[in-house]
């Protein structure tokens, strides 16, 4: 059984996933820079120690060339560990040449030294110091030895800057955090939003107003793109809605007509010649009914993919003028044959000869039907080979055009113009129907041109 997943908003979500990462980079930070300025201030204060050192040294030479301790050293010590900067718990220890102790500014005797010494340097201990033991020297020998012992602690960073530190960290934290909170809110707007109009396009509602103009070019064309489909969406379900009307009246006029002749026979309103003639007429609006039938159950089939389409070698000249010749039969006198325009080679196509005359027949009747009461009716048909692998058949007619305004819905299924919804009778599925038959085909239909001038439709086929 699948587990539904926890949802939480983007918010949320990245706010305090961005919060982990910050606080773990910030405290590798933290210890990498307490690590780095704890070490640059113990050697700066280190040399500082070894630079009081030498000072102490050079004052206990006196001029005869010994080791003097003066009465006021540790006087001398105070002032200067503070001119020095040097912290609590400092320990001056000199001895002579020969290790002997000479003078300490903590109580101290010659037997307690090595085990001071050995005490302080453990380092072991919790509390550790650092020697530095600074030689006396005069004209170059060795007379003695000064050793400053310091605290470890006092040579590292003192707690005031480690507090600075640590607010530092605490704001940078908080700053972050901040940031990526505000960030995340102005892209989580826009998108809530999006989603709310989706929730109600999913509710049949298409009016929707996202009122959104985020400067991010992503999140601008999302909105963009989202507006479009919405409009899409009212207008498709806008053209379904008109569409299923037309379609519904297409099938109940043929039926209310039969109803009405029949019922005029068996009621004998009409009797002998005029009988005849009614049931005449109920006859050939059941045979309309029953075409539309057919058409219908032929797309739905179609487009289900249950209509089988043959592909066989087929010489495309040929079967045009097989086409051209059968449809002008079946015509008025007064509608010319249609003028066939083939290259000077064999063109070999690959497709249902049956399919294609279905599609050829469609685009000739609607031309026929689109006939300008202004000039007589003139259509042609042109084969030329393309250079992608496809043979192209453009079907053309003189009549009145198709309007701007109704060209991208011809190939939308129950769709019928303005103009032709009330000359012919039809379910408006010839051209999505053929759209369809030459896509089963592997070829296509579209329309290439439209204007008062006429009109005209490229099938593609493959070669």
């Amino acid at each position: 059984m699948d587990r539904k997943l926890k949802q939480t908003s983007i918010l949320s979500y990245w706010t305090l996933r961005y919060f982990i990462i910050l606080v773990i980079g910030l405290l590798a930070l933290a210890a990498a820079s307490v690590w780095w300025t704890n070490r640059e201030a113990m050697d700066s204060r280190m040399q500082t120690g070894e630079l009081f050192a030498q000072d102490i040294a050079s004052y206990l030479v006196d001029p005869a060339g010994t080791v003097v301790i003066p009465r006021d050293m540790n006087d001398y010590i105070k002032k200067h560990s503070r001119f020095f900067k040097i912290g609590p718990g400092l320990c001056v220890i000199v001895t002579d040449k020969d290790g002997k102790l000479l003078y300490s500014n903590e109580p101290m005797t010659q037997a307690d030294l090595p085990k001071k010494l050995n005490e302080r340097l453990d380092k072991s201990r919790l509390r550790g110091f650092k020697a530095i033991p600074v030689p006396i020297d005069n004209d170059g020998i060795k007379i003695g030895q000064v050793t400053l012992l310091q605290p470890t602690e006092s040579l590292t960073n003192r707690p005031e800057v480690q507090w600075v530190i640590a607010l530092l960290l605490v704001s940078l934290t908080a700053l972050g955090w901040l940031m990526i909170y505000l960030l995340s809110r102005k892209l989580a707007r826009p998108i809530r939003k999006v989603a709310s109009a989706a929730r109600e396009i999913s509710l049949g509602h298409y009016d929707i107003q996202i009122n959104a103009s985020p400067k991010e070019r992503e999140l601008g064309e999302l909105i963009v793109s989202f507006k479009e489909m919405a409009g899409k969406l009212k207008q498709l379900e806008h053209s379904r809605a008109f569409m299923l009307a037309g379609l519904t009246h297409e099938l109940k006029t043929p039926v209310t007509s039969v109803k009405g002749l029949v019922h005029a026979v068996r009621e004998k309103v009409v009797r002998d010649e005029e009988a005849d003639e009614f049931l005449e007429i109920a006859l050939q609006e059941t045979g309309r009914l029953e075409r539309m039938i057919v058409d219908l159950l032929d797309y739905n089939s179609l487009a289900a993919g249950l209509v089988q389409v043959s592909h066989e070698r087929l010489d495309a000249a040929a079967l045009l003028s097989e086409i051209i010749y059968q449809w002008t039969l079946h015509q008025d006198e007064d509608i010319r044959e249609p003028e066939l325009s083939l290259p000077g080679r064999l063109i070999e196509v690959e497709g249902d000869p049956l399919r294609i005359q279905q599609i050829i027949v469609n685009l000739l009747n609607n031309g026929a039907q689109s006939k300008h009461p202004d000039r007589p009716l003139r259509m042609n048909i042109s084969l030329r080979e393309r250079n992608d692998g496809y043979a192209e058949i453009v079907v053309f007619d003189n009549g009145s055009g198709i309007p701007p305004s109704e060209q991208s819905l011809v190939f939308e299924r129950f769709f019928r113009g303005e103009n032709k919804k009330h000359t012919v009778r039809g379910l408006g599925l010839g051209l999505a129907f053929s759209k369809l038959l030459a896509q089963a085909q592997r070829g296509n239909l579209e329309l290439r041109e439209s204007s008062e001038m006429g009109t005209s439709f490229a099938l593609t086929v493959p070669l």
